[in-house]
């Protein structure tokens, strides 16, 4: 009834939720962390219990870098494939990972996306939004359905002082229209899906989970657009159709900063093109994105990816279930292009300057070096 009904974040399954539920499910936050609404006195007493247990944890000398390993971040991913988190944590999973010396390459969210069903389906990819996740048993029940198949590690130690299996064995599924069977699912694979090709060599990003069936399959030529404000106007003005809609030099180096892109998917879903237009783009989206919309394309354009030289009318494939985003241009001509290539550059100084230089690819986390 209300698209934000107080206080707190958004109430579908965008970023800030996304990354709330994966906290849970990561082990840092305690249960109910994920989901309680931020206007109930729920969430109070959680903050109270919350700085409590930094305090018990502080003199058990119980560390982030004990409950963050590398198998709690699998079990944030299989979680984010479940619930059809946003795009955006292939961006921070890895990011958060790497600064307790773990490494996780896109190939481990794709490996436990084949395998994680996607039992869930928050808005935007449905009418249901994050209470409703809430008063279905929250995350400790999705994490309690994908245990039931073993696609969880539930001997890993939470900030709560109890391991994971000690939470999701009180946990109960109280709606069945909210969190699926595993045996039942909206979809057999994840959320999210890693595509690669011709384009995107080192990988890219889509929510297939808020893709339409007819859309998981696409291809159509390319109209190209060297930033967002520029794809706006045209698609503003009515010039765009139907086709590909290339976005580039909006990468972590690009940009620089990857600035989130909402403006554009939302009027192309508000125009009614998200059956008829697709989206790529070396940048990102914002976690409320729908349809075909193909982020964090890697090389970025001002890395010298192949996304840089893609002209307008080139035919692009995108076959989201074989994985795979292809510009459909000759090996001699890619050649011929990168020879004459000139990638834009923007005037940059001081801050901006030194983290374009030293920022790394959006398959990394586009961390710093």
């Amino acid at each position: 009834e209300e698209a934000c009904p107080g206080a707190g974040s958004c109430s579908g399954m965008f970023t800030a939720n996304s990354m709330n539920c994966l906290s849970e499910a990561l082990g840092l936050a305690l249960p109910g962390n994920g989901t309680i609404p931020a206007v109930t006195a729920k969430r109070i007493r959680l903050a109270k219990e919350a700085g409590m247990k930094v305090v018990e944890l502080v003199k058990k000398d119980i560390k982030p870098r004990d409950i963050a390993t590398l198998e709690a971040f699998k079990n944030a991913i299989a979680v984010d494939m479940a619930v059809g988190a946003s795009t955006n944590t292939v961006l921070h999973l890895p990011a958060i990972a790497r600064e307790a010396g773990i490494e996780i390459p896109l190939e481990i969210f794709d490996e436990i996306s084949r395998k994680t069903p996607n039992i869930c389906k928050i808005s935007p990819a449905s009418e249901q939004h994050i209470q409703d996740l809430d008063a279905a048993g929250g995350i400790s029940a999705v994490m309690k359905e994908l245990a039931s198949k073993d696609l969880l590690n539930t001997k890993l130690l939470t900030v709560s002082g109890k391991k994971i299996k000690e939470i999701i064995d009180n946990a109960q599924i109280l709606n069945r229209n909210v969190i699926r069977s595993v045996d039942s699912p909206y979809s057999s694979e994840g959320g999210i899906a890693i595509l690669r090709g011709t384009l995107a060599p080192d990988g890219a990003v889509v929510k297939q989970s808020a893709v339409s069936e007819k859309m998981m399959r696409f291809s159509g030529p390319a109209m190209v657009f060297d930033g967002e404000e520029s794809a706006m106007d045209a698609v503003m003005k009515g010039k765009v159709k139907e086709g590909v809609i290339v976005i580039r030099y909006e990468g972590p180096r690009g940009g620089p900063g990857m600035r989130e892109m909402l403006s554009i998917t939302s009027v192309i879903s508000g125009k009614g093109l998200d059956e008829r237009v697709a989206l790529l783009t070396d940048g990102r989206f914002s976690g409320g994105t729908r349809g075909p919309c193909i982020g964090h394309i890697s090389p970025e354009a001002a890395s010298g990816g192949p996304i840089a030289l893609v002209k307008n009318g080139d035919i692009i494939e995108i076959d989201i279930k074989k994985r795979r985003i292809d510009l459909k241009v000759s090996n001699e001509e890619m050649e011929r292009r990168k020879a004459r290539q000139k990638i834009t550059a923007k005037k940059l100084g001081g801050v901006l300057a030194r983290y374009a230089k030293n920022v790394r690819s959006a398959n990394t986390g586009a961390i710093l070096d």
